[in-house]
């Protein structure tokens, strides 16, 4: 595996289910077992803690990156291979964005939603080039994939931008795409801009 560092996007709700944590547990013992480092929201609970916990319980690392003002709500894992923090949320995305080779969303809430689409739609401006890759355990991002799907049957994105990211069923299939998918073609942010100038 040629990506070294991904970018993890998941929730810090430590109530819910446990389906949910053992796909990311499975998925941070594959990620440690290939030398795959992880950057993330620096977040001690839920999907966070428990992502960051067991990839250095299996030898890997965890960088986390968070903002100031979390650091004074005592919101931040005390115990990560390397705390990097940030003065705003703004940085502290643009951060984790340019450290990862890839970025993985797990399940999670508005904050994972926020930055699962923000990243989409840089990567659609050509703004980054990396694979983008949806862990949907259970199901649980089939609603924004069928809304996704419904802004390009209606034209408000382009059939072309349905490759922006991938579906993965299983951590097992998160690895796979990452040795497979390709570098985004820039070339296909032009045509969006090319487009929204013709309209």
């Amino acid at each position: 595996m040629n990506r070294k560092k991904v970018t993890i996007y998941c929730a810090s709700s430590p109530s819910i289910a446990s389906t949910f944590f053992e796909a990311a547990d499975t998925l941070a013992t594959l990620l440690a077992q290939q030398g795959v480092e992880i950057v993330y929201g620096a977040g001690r609970q839920g999907l966070m803690g428990c992502i960051a916990d067991n990839i250095m319980l299996h030898g890997g690392k965890a960088i986390g990156v968070i903002p100031e003002f979390m650091v004074e709500r005592d919101w931040c894992h005390k115990g990560l291979s390397q705390l990097i923090v940030t003065p705003d949320m703004h940085s502290r995305k643009e951060t984790m964005a340019q450290m990862g080779e890839a970025a993985i969303a797990l399940p999670g809430g508005c904050g994972t939603l926020e930055e699962l689409l923000e990243i989409i739609t840089w990567k659609q401006l050509g703004l980054y080039t990396h694979p983008i890759i949806i862990l949907n355990t259970s199901g649980y991002y089939d609603p924004l994939l069928q809304m996704l799907q419904q802004a390009i049957d209606n034209k408000f994105m382009q059939e072309k931008h349905s490759s922006l990211w991938y579906t993965a069923n299983t951590p097992q299939e998160v690895m796979e795409a990452l040795d497979k998918i390709d570098e985004w073609d820039t070339a296909i942010g032009k045509f969006t801009a090319d487009n929204m100038t013709e309209q």
